[in-house]
Formats: structure tokens, C-alpha cells, sequence
């Protein structure tokens, strides 16, 4: 598709430590980023259930990948236990914490806690990463975007000893915060 990487890393993974990758959402290359960028650290997304309805896509993707309903409570405590069996079996997590493609004039939808309640809830670190350029590559305006450079940018983890369930929104906010100044000093 004529796209090419840069990565920079503040801080490097360790090889079998399990961790939360969040990064922001803004088009469907983000995931094939994710998977470029965390090759050698087998992990698994959490993603909403209804891209599972796509043809082809969601064959592979509901078996990739644990679904949630937002809309259903029941679905989202599933998510915890299909999380943490995946822990288990020496997996990381991958969530786009705003939970969809935020509008085009959006550069950073508010975040949802799951994320960091897993993070916290397992003793993950969280891994905050800003993807800057995948919305000029491939957004989700049809016949807009061209072939170029996708910049990605891993930021220092942020340690779920530093968080309680009580403040997961410092945490959320904190990791917000991170990614916005990156987008916004890029800009």
C-alpha cells in the first residue's frame, strides 16, 4: 500500500513480561501498525464485538481478537476473565482505549477505563504509544490518504503500582495527557 514505519521506543519491552498497549485510534492501519511495531511480543486485541460482522475481516478477527458489547455489562466483565486467561498464557492486551475511530476533526476522543482497569486489576504495566500519521495515510474518508511514512512513538510505561481502582481516571488521564502532548507538539 506504499506505507513504510518509523518507530522510536523510550523505554524497551522486557521478553516475558506481559503488558496493556494503548495508542490512539485513527484508521484502520493502526492495528497493522500494532502488529509491526510488537512482533516479537505475542499479544491479543480487545475490540468491539460488531466488527465481527465484517466479511473476511471478522472471520479472523473474532479469533484474534476478545470482543466486547459495550452496550452489555455482562460482555464487558467477560472481557476481564478472557483477559486474564490470555495473561496467563504469557499474552499482552491491545486496546484503543477511546473505543472507536474518533470523528475526522477529533485528534483525541476521551479515553474509556478499561484499559487501565485491566492493567491495574493484573499488575500490567501500561504502555501508552501515539500513532501520528495513520490518519493522513488511511482515514477512514473515502478516496482520501496516500502512500507515505507512518510515525509511531512508544512512551515510558506507565507502572500500575503508582494506581488503585479508586483512581483509575489519574491513570487514564495521565496516558491522555501523554499521547495529546505527543500529537500536539508533532502538530
Amino acid at each position: 500500500m506504499g506505507f513504510y514505519w518509523k518507530m522510536s521506543w523510550e523505554q524497551p519491552l522486557e521478553k516475558d513480561q506481559s503488558y496493556v498497549f494503548v495508542a490512539n485510534h485513527t484508521s484502520m492501519t493502526d492495528i497493522m501498525l500494532m502488529f509491526v511495531m510488537i512482533k516479537n511480543h505475542p499479544f491479543v486485541f480487545v475490540g468491539k464485538r460488531e466488527l465481527a460482522k465484517i466479511p473476511l475481516f471478522g472471520f479472523f478477527y473474532k479469533r484474534t481478537s476478545i470482543l466486547v458489547d459495550r452496550s452489555d455489562m455482562k460482555s464487558r466483565k467477560k472481557v476481564f476473565y478472557a483477559a486474564q486467561k490470555r495473561i496467563q498464557q504469557g499474552l499482552s492486551i491491545c486496546i484503543f482505549p477511546e473505543g472507536g475511530v474518533p470523528n475526522e476533526s477529533v485528534d483525541l476522543d476521551r479515553f474509556k477505563i478499561g484499559a487501565f482497569k485491566l492493567s491495574v486489576e493484573h499488575g500490567l504495566p501500561l504502555v501508552p504509544m501515539t500513532f501520528f500519521d495513520n490518519k493522513k495515510r488511511f482515514s477512514y474518508t473515502f478516496f482520501s490518504g496516500g502512500p507515505g511514512q507512518m510515525r509511531a512513538k512508544v512512551h515510558t510505561f506507565i507502572d500500575p503500582k503508582d494506581y488503585t481502582l479508586e483512581n483509575l481516571k489519574q491513570m487514564s488521564d495521565a496516558t491522555y495527557d501523554c499521547i495529546l502532548t505527543a500529537l500536539n507538539q508533532d502538530a
